[in-house]
C-alpha cells in the first residue's frame, strides 16, 4: 500500500485524499492538508515510484488509480479526492472506474488528455547530480542548472541526503513517460460533483478540453485562480485552499 500521512482526525466531513503530481510527494501538500484538516481527516499519499512509497515497474494510470483505491478502502469510503497534475489524472481514472469510492472530486490543473510536452528535462538534470560530493541538499541545488525558476528547489525535496540518492524511481518514470503525459481510454464516468481548478496563467486546461471532460464528468464545474500557473497550490495556497474548501463544503 502507498505510504501516506494523516492530518487531523475523523470529523463531520468526509475524509480527503490528496494525490500529488510527478516528482512530488505527500510532504509537498503538508500546508494545504493541515489547513483542510480542521474539517476532518486528510490523507496525503506518496504515489508509487515517489518518496517513501514502493517502487514498481509499471506506472500506468490504472495502477495509480488502484493504489489510491486501496488507501480509500482502508481510511474510509467514499472520500473526497484531490489530485494535481499526474495525481489529478490518477484521481480521474479512479473516479470514472470506481465511482463508489469517490464523493467529490477536485482536479487541479490537468485535463483527461495526452500532452505533447515531455518531462525528461528534469529527469536528465537529476541524473547528472554526482552524489559522491553531496553532503547536504544545497549541494544538489548547486549542481542543477538550466531549469526554470523554483523547479530545482522542488526537485531537491526528493533527495535522500543520507542515502545519497533520489527518492524517485527515475528509470521507471523515464520508461513510462509516454503513459504519464498521456491518458488512457476509460470505460465509465463519474456523475458526482467535480471541480476542475486551474491556474489562470496555465494552459493545461482550456475550453477546447471541455468536450472531452464533460462526457466523463457530466457535473463538472470550472474555476481559475488569478495569478497562478500550473503549481497553483504552491503559488497561491490561500486562494487554492479557499476554492477547495468552498467546493467540498457546498451541499
Amino acid at each position: 500500500m502507498l505510504n501516506y500521512t494523516t492530518f487531523g482526525a475523523a470529523g463531520a466531513a468526509r475524509p480527503v485524499l490528496i494525490a500529488h503530481g510527478l516528482f512530488g510527494s505527500g510532504r509537498n501538500w503538508g500546508v494545504i492538508a493541515k489547513r483542510l484538516s480542521d474539517r476532518g481527516e486528510v490523507n496525503a499519499v506518496d504515489m508509487r515510484n515517489h518518496a517513501h512509497s514502493f517502487w514498481k515497474d509499471s506506472h500506468s494510470y490504472a495502477d495509480l488509480a488502484n493504489d489510491l483505491a486501496q488507501v480509500i478502502e482502508k481510511t474510509g469510503a467514499p472520500a473526497d479526492v484531490l489530485g494535481h497534475s499526474m495525481g489529478g489524472k490518477a484521481a480521474m481514472v479512479l473516479a470514472a472506474t470506481r465511482p463508489e469510492l469517490v464523493n467529490k472530486l477536485v482536479v487541479a490543473d490537468i485535463a483527461p488528455v495526452a500532452y505533447s510536452h515531455s518531462q525528461m528535462g528534469p529527469i536528465e538534470a537529476m541524473r547528472k547530480v554526482d552524489f559522491s560530493s553531496v553532503e547536504r541538499r544545497s549541494d544538489v541545488l548547486g549542481q542543477m542548472t538550466g531549469l526554470e525558476a523554483g523547479l530545482s528547489d522542488f526537485l531537491a525535496q526528493s533527495v535522500d541526503v543520507a542515502g545519497k540518492k533520489w527518492r524517485l524511481n527515475l528509470d521507471i518514470l523515464t520508461a513510462e513517460m509516454a503513459k504519464i503525459i498521456g491518458f488512457p481510454e476509460v470505460q465509465g464516468s463519474f456523475d458526482g460533483d467535480t471541480l476542475f481548478l486551474s491556474g489562470a496563467n496555465s494552459d493545461y486546461v482550456t475550453r477546447d478540453h471541455r468536450p472531452i471532460i464533460m462526457p466523463l464528468f457530466p457535473n463538472a464545474k470550472f474555476a481559475k485562480i488569478p495569478g497562478a500557473g500550473h503549481w497553483l497550490h504552491a503559488e497561491k495556497p490561500r486562494a487554492f485552499e479557499a476554492n477547495v474548501r468552498a467546493f467540498l463544503d457546498r451541499a
